[in-house]
């Protein structure tokens, strides 16, 4: 994986970024642990890209590197899955927004807004329907080539928005 340094955005300073390239699943599970380890209770993360760019994938890695238990698959058909901690960090909720059509009003019946405090939230498909549970959050954005292709390199832009994330180097991500 290669990554530029993760510089702030100059039109608002409260938001951080960085291009992550990842050329396989293994790298992507890879990234997955190693933003696990910048992440603690409270923490919302937001996966965007088209179907097979990768947002289970790369929530496995978190799964692995916040310790928690049970598999992470896709949610799609549940919804939200909550991944219990075998230590001492935090529980992961894991929640595919792919099926609900609404915004934070069908989220709701979730009660993400319960969990987030004592949690880490990743919620795929989640652009346009959670961001109002909180002013501090990550997002990934996951581009992968368009069309019929074997080519397995995804391009990650991950930005992280409010105070929560404005001293965090997220250059880190590319070590």
């Amino acid at each position: 994986m290669e990554a530029p340094a993760a510089p702030r955005n100059p039109a608002d300073p409260g938001v951080v970024t960085a291009e992550i390239v990842v050329n396989s699943p293994d790298q992507m599970v890879e990234l997955g642990r190693r933003l696990a380890k910048l992440l603690r209770a409270g923490d919302l993360v937001m996966l965007t890209g088209e179907l097979g760019a990768g947002k289970t994938t790369m929530t496995r890695g978190l799964g692995e590197g916040l310790g928690v238990r049970g598999a992470v698959t896709s949610p799609t058909f549940v919804i939200a899955r909550v991944h219990p901690s075998l230590g001492d960090g935090p529980p992961l909720v894991h929640v595919d927004a792919y099926r609900l059509g609404g915004g934070l009003d069908e989220m709701e019946d979730l009660d993400l807004d319960v969990s987030l405090s004592d949690s880490v939230i990743v919620v795929e498909w989640g652009e346009g329907k959670v961001e109002e549970l909180t002013d501090d959050r990550l997002h990934l954005l996951i581009h992968r080539a368009a069309g019929d292709t074997t080519d397995e390199v995804r391009r990650v832009a991950v930005t992280g928005v409010g105070e929560r994330w404005a001293p965090v180097d997220l250059g880190v991500l590319s070590a």
